[in-house]
């Protein structure tokens, strides 16, 4: 889906489609209001989110359970498994595909065990049976149905809000008030400038930045495809690196690739004369025989100050601190 350009403002369109989007948002609220969630053995941390489309929630999460590794837990995911045919599994990096488990949880899985299951209590059920000691959910922060010790709302700096109205007649999926009391801490991702952070209420706020990996390989030309929330960000990163992408291909977010597709899309980067390179939530969806043929700009998130925002997990969670956890290791 591409971002609406009526989202960024409060025209006719997006006034025309309020009545829609305050319905919307009456009606998460009363999800979250009347489902009792349901509480699990060990910590759940939720890396979530106010808007639709994307805003690092899933690097973040990643880098969280990097942390988490590194202070010797055995963090594991919890996913909707968007997209994915299968359910009740924990992804298996060399048997499953994305069109079987969706592209974020075959991302994620490279970090971490993953379990899905759109029933998030018994994703993290099988998670804990197979050996986690900390559970974090990528996205699920509107769903009532696990109990979450640690909330963060992930915000991207550059796109702010938008108008500040509920889909579809803005980007929120639901009251913004509503779910910033509901969260423990929020992440800006890049210059906040939307000054986000006068609107949280003095909500803890971490910042943190995306850096961006090229491949150790000689870039000249390039044509760049996405099929991710706001493809533009990509690009940027390609352009910050010094590549002007060519052309650019945008797909719908979560676009499972066909064969005739990637093919079209290998054939039009050799008449280019051209290196062809996408996302890494893209590149997990191409199969494994033609991985070889394309590059993939990897991501990671980079922390402001990761010793505050570790000390304030520790803080927040019934479980272990650094020093007694590292003590008993």
């Amino acid at each position: 889906m591409k971002t609406p350009d009526h989202w960024q403002n409060k025209g006719f369109y997006a006034k025309m489609l309020l009545p829609a989007g305050m319905l919307y948002a009456a009606a998460t609220a009363l999800r979250c209001k009347i489902k009792q969630p349901q509480k699990v053995s060990v910590p759940v941390i939720c890396i979530g989110n106010l808007t639709a489309g994307g805003t690092g929630k899933t690097p973040t999460a990643t880098a969280i359970a990097d942390l988490l590794k590194q202070d010797k837990y055995k963090p594991a995911f919890v996913s909707r498994g968007y997209g994915g045919k299968l359910c009740g599994v924990m992804v298996n990096v060399r048997q499953h595909t994305a069109q079987e488990v969706g592209d974020e949880p075959l991302l994620l899985a490279r970090e971490a065990p993953v379990s899905i299951n759109p029933n998030r209590f018994l994703a993290a059920q099988k998670a804990i049976e197979n050996g986690a000691d900390i559970l974090i959910m990528d996205d699920g922060f509107q769903n009532p149905g696990l109990y979450k010790d640690l909330s963060f709302l992930i915000f991207d700096g550059s796109v702010g809000i938008g108008n500040g109205w509920p889909v579809p007649a803005g980007p929120l999926r639901e009251n913004f008030i509503n779910g910033i009391k509901r969260a423990q801490a929020a992440v800006i991702i890049g210059e906040d400038r939307h000054r986000l952070a006068d609107k949280l209420h003095g909500l803890p706020l971490f910042g943190a930045k995306i850096v961006s990996e090229l491949p150790p390989y000689s870039f000249d030309r390039v044509v760049a495809f996405a099929g991710i929330g706001r493809p533009e960000k990509f690009y940027d990163s390609l352009r910050q690196h010094g590549l002007e992408p060519i052309k650019t291909i945008n797909f719908p977010d979560h676009h499972f690739y066909s064969q005739q597709e990637l093919t079209e899309l290998l054939q039009l980067a050799q008449a280019e004369n051209a290196k062809i390179i996408t996302t890494a939530k893209d590149f997990v969806k191409i199969p494994p025989q033609m991985q070889p043929l394309f590059h993939v700009l990897e991501i990671k998130i980079k922390w402001d100050n990761e010793q505050a925002l570790r000390q304030f997990i520790y803080d927040h969670l019934p479980q272990l601190s650094i020093k007694e956890r590292q003590t008993q290791l």
